[in-house]
């Protein structure tokens, strides 16, 4: 009988990664004529590559503190159905992507079942929250990071820890034309465009949205928007935004897009809300600003605990401020279009970004010849018998 592999993932940037590992696990072994079953959490990209999703990713996709409190009844109850699945059916390996509130949790429980646990994209715990190194230490049979600071981190605590590079920065270059980009999204080729990228979760979008886009009412008339939505909204979720968009965006022209990769490589600049987007944009190379805010009780608490310089993974990565960060009070529409305003036209501030987002994408490189998500699929394979045969 096939190994069952058990993969979850919770927000869009993981769940994305998730769909890559799945297909990268299937043509490992295909290869050597094997196969296996693939269960867990995931989107429709996962879904799409054959993983049977217990519980759905968007289902379990908030964050902070207040916010999780509020969907705490629904978190419990889809967290005891991934339970009784492993229960049930233990499998032979279990990859857990980022998502740390769900996966500690989960972890215990696999671990508690002798499953062996590997970990994808490390929880910020060099940030904030260091008392859960304990955690890792005890449940977590390998830990693969995605920034190359973090892997001495791990090893100076006794953690089994490997750089394995950043998956974004293993994909191909952008091969859509600008030509082709604009006639796929009604786009006038003749106006700047710029991106606006609020959040993959539908709460960071409501508290982002708004401002950004009074922002775009400030900013010159002769431009167009770009904001790619994340396929982890469902329907109800994507007619909120357009509903935030009519409310606030009046007057402006703003085009909804599927690929942000796309988006941020045709765009001239853009606001980026702090998450995997901000890692995107670096990679791509397209200046932007960092924006983020969440309930006051929720940032209160982190400002205590949070211990790092920096708030965007590209100044973190660079070791100083490379791009501007307008946090909590910070971010206000005027601050907005002062940044943004300063990175449009060719000059100092424009070249001497991308100059540094360069540097960060070499940072970022594959550290072997296999690809990040190919050397994950090579780990996990390792754990389970069949692959040593």
């Amino acid at each position: 009988m096939p190994p069952t592999i058990f993969i979850s993932a919770g927000e869009a940037s993981g769940e994305h990664y998730g769909a890559l590992l799945v297909a990268a696990l299937k043509e490992r072994l295909a290869a050597s004529g094997q196969s296996a079953i693939f269960i867990g959490m995931g989107g429709e990209r996962m879904a799409a590559e054959g993983l049977k999703c217990v519980v759905r990713a968007e289902d379990m996709a908030v964050m902070g503190l207040t916010e999780v409190v509020r969907h705490l009844p629904r978190i419990y109850r889809e967290f005891g159905k991934l339970k009784q699945a492993i229960r049930q059916h233990p499998p032979s390996v279990a990859v857990l992507i980022d998502f740390p509130e769900i996966h500690f949790r989960l972890a215990k429980e696999l671990h508690s079942l002798g499953v062996p646990v590997v970990w994808f994209v490390s929880p910020q715990l060099w940030a904030w929250k260091k008392r859960r190194i304990k955690l890792v230490q005890k449940y977590i049979d390998k830990m693969l990071v995605i920034f190359p600071f973090e892997e001495p981190f791990y090893r100076e605590r006794g953690v089994e820890a490997e750089f394995v590079g950043h998956p974004l920065a293993d994909l191909p270059a952008q091969s859509i034309s600008r030509e082709q980009f604009a006639a796929e999204n009604e786009l006038d080729l003749a106006k700047t465009w710029i991106g606006l990228l609020p959040g993959s979760r539908a709460r960071e979008i409501r508290d982002h949205l708004p401002t950004i886009l009074r922002a775009a009412q400030a900013l010159s008339h002769n431009l167009e928007y770009l904001i790619p939505l994340a396929p982890t909204l469902n329907p109800a979720q994507r007619e909120q935004v357009q509903q935030l968009v009519e409310k606030h965006g009046e007057g402006l022209t703003i085009r909804f897009v599927d690929d942000a990769r796309a988006a941020l490589f045709h765009a001239r600049a853009s606001v980026v809300a702090s998450g995997t987007a901000t890692v995107e944009a670096a990679l791509v190379g397209n200046p932007f600003v960092v924006v983020y805010r969440v309930s006051p009780l929720t940032y209160a608490i982190a400002k205590q605990m949070v211990k790092v310089p920096h708030v965007a993974m590209a100044n973190l990565i660079a070791g100083k401020r490379v791009v501007p960060e307008l946090i909590q009070s910070d971010f206000k529409a005027d601050n907005i279009v002062q940044e943004i305003e300063r990175l449009l036209p060719d000059g100092t501030p424009r070249q001497s970004m991308m100059k540094e987002l360069a540097r960060i994408r070499g940072l970022l490189g594959k550290p072997s010849q296999d690809g990040a998500i190919d050397r994950v699929a090579a780990i996990t394979l390792e754990t389970i018998p069949f692959s040593q045969d």
